[in-house]
């Protein structure tokens, strides 16, 4: 049992002490957090619940398709309000953990935007989540340095214009160190409440929102209890509503059909939708999780050019525009390789080529992973996009996008290569995220939770869904897959690797998740209560 370290009334604190905890919980954060909770979490419960029971009709035959009820909403003209003049242009944003470092090195990149991430790109331990938001506080305030283990200095530049936005974690996780009337709390009312409680004035008397992306969302209706909270947390700060703005990132395949909807639950703050082609991927599989003829091939046959990704993300440029809304593009993944030129040069020519495709498609900007893609990215914008974005130049007008196109599958294979690859990036990912690391460099690519669930999925769906087999014909079953698991430690290098000591409870879990006769909803449900 981890220790207590704060007790207020009903709310109640424990975990490993972590250094600055009483600047981040003051007594008045903690009352804010309990406030948050008790107005707010019961519902989130019952969207999570609607989840649950939408899936059940999917796994039964039920396909996903625009709803009738809201046909009006989506036919009749409205807008979101104006973005702020800090993202008119969004042209290269760059993502990341909110770790110190990394906070740094991102406001001082020369990117539009910094999005600070405490979901898919961070390992939720206490520690880590309450230090970012100590980082976070020091990077509003200009203070933030960092100096390393040897010896250098970071610090963030007098000239850096980069605009700071957060990514709360999504409704689905639970904070377990903070229980509030004897239940967890949610994970995002605890990032996004300390975050507005510390930072909310300043950043808007500097005109800097605060601003969010919006992770995971499946519904109007969870877009809709995202404003009644951002709207109460305005109120409590005093501030104007609508000055916090947001994102929402499309990266599951039921919020495809409701874009018109969730822009309209947010119009008052909604500046855009953002492409989250891999967590998208993954929400594919879990949607279609018992259809057969919806099986999708090995992770890199599934690239953006394929129907239902393509109709994915013309309809979301055409949607945005039509809404007066930035479109934003995915992530590009690589890491520039430095003791390769050949293999450097072809995976820059993938970044050029991807950037190429959403620039002329009619995005807005772009995501990338790694500093080295800001320059690429960049340029072909520049090229492509001469104002600060594309919403009156590109409205898209020609796209005609029905449910059949958004939900049909890619084809391919699933090769001996791609299905080991599979398994050796969960076990990897999944070993260093359990060691508190959650943006993972593997194969020269930036991976996060979002490539690992990808992975993760596809190994229990082949295993459980259909006769897959790979393209030499052999039947994927539960021998090949412990065989392949058997092997992890061989292919693995055999020193150096993050999280490396757990990398034998990382292959137990991932054997867990894919012999199980149900796919697990998320893989951080259950490595969460392992952490700490």
């Amino acid at each position: 049992m981890a220790a207590v370290l704060m007790e207020a009334g009903t709310a109640l604190v424990r975990g490993p002490a972590v250094a600055g905890l009483d600047e981040v919980l003051t007594p008045e954060a903690l009352e804010l957090l309990v406030d948050l909770h008790r107005r707010f979490d019961a519902t989130r419960r019952q969207l999570l619940a609607a989840r649950r029971q939408r899936q059940q009709r999917f796994d039964a035959g039920e396909l996903p398709d625009f709803r009738p009820d809201t046909r009006e909403l989506r036919e009749s003209a409205w807008k979101v309000a104006p973005a702020p003049a800090a993202l008119q242009d969004r042209r290269v944003e760059i993502t990341g953990p909110v770790d110190r470092k990394m906070i740094i090195n991102a406001l001082n990149s020369g990117a539009r935007v910094f999005m600070a991430d405490f979901e898919d790109s961070s390992s939720p331990t206490w520690p880590n989540m309450i230090e970012g938001q100590i980082n976070l506080r020091d990077a509003v305030a200009g203070t933030i340095e960092y100096t390393a283990p040897n010896g250098k200095h970071y610090a963030l530049r007098k000239d850096a214009r980069t605009v700071l936005v957060v990514r709360p974690r999504g409704w689905h996780l639970d904070e377990k160190h903070v229980e509030i009337d004897g239940a967890r709390m949610s994970a995002s009312l605890f990032d996004l409440g300390l975050f507005v409680h510390h930072n909310a004035s300043a950043l808007h008397a500097r005109d800097r929102g605060p601003y969010f992306y919006l992770p995971k969302l499946q519904s109007m209706e969870e877009a809709a209890l995202w404003e009644e909270v951002l709207a109460f947390l305005e109120r409590r700060q005093g501030l104007p509503h609508g000055c916090m703005k947001v994102t929402v990132l499309i990266e599951t395949l039921p919020a495809v059909f409701e874009m018109d909807e969730i822009l309209h639950a947010l119009r008052a703050r909604a500046v855009g939708l953002n492409c989250g082609r891999w967590d998208y991927i993954f929400s594919y599989i879990k949607t279609f999780r018992r259809h057969a003829d919806r099986v999708l091939p090995e992770r890199g046959q599934v690239p953006m050019t394929v129907p239902f990704l393509k109709a994915y993300s013309d309809l979301l440029i055409r949607t945005c525009h039509r809404r007066g809304a930035h479109a934003m593009g995915g992530m590009a993944a690589q890491i520039p390789i430095a003791n390769d030129p050949e293999a450097n040069a072809a995976a820059m020519e993938r970044v050029r080529a991807d950037k190429l495709r959403e620039a002329r498609a009619g995005h807005d900007g772009t995501w990338v992973a790694h500093p080295g893609l800001i320059p690429i990215a960049e340029e072909i914008f520049d090229q492509w996009m001469p104002g600060p974005n594309q919403i009156e130049s590109a409205p898209r007008e020609d796209v005609e996008v029905d449910r059949d196109a958004l939900i049909e599958p890619a084809r391919g294979s699933i090769t001996r290569a791609g299905f080991l690859n599979n398994i050796d990036v969960c076990v990897r990912y999944l070993a260093a995220w359990l060691d508190g690391l959650g943006c993972v460099p593997i194969h020269h690519l930036m991976e996060d939770a979002a490539t690992a669930e990808i992975s993760r999925a596809q190994l229990w769906q082949w295993l459980h869904v259909g006769n897959q087999r790979l393209e030499d014909g052999t039947a994927i079953d539960a021998a090949l897959f412990d065989l392949a698991l058997s092997g992890v430690a061989e292919r693995l290098p055999e020193s150096g690797l993050p999280g490396q000591a757990r990398i034998p409870e990382a292959i137990r879990m991932l054997a867990e998740l894919t012999r199980s006769r149900e796919l697990a909803d998320f893989i951080t449900l259950p490595a969460y209560e392992r952490l700490d």
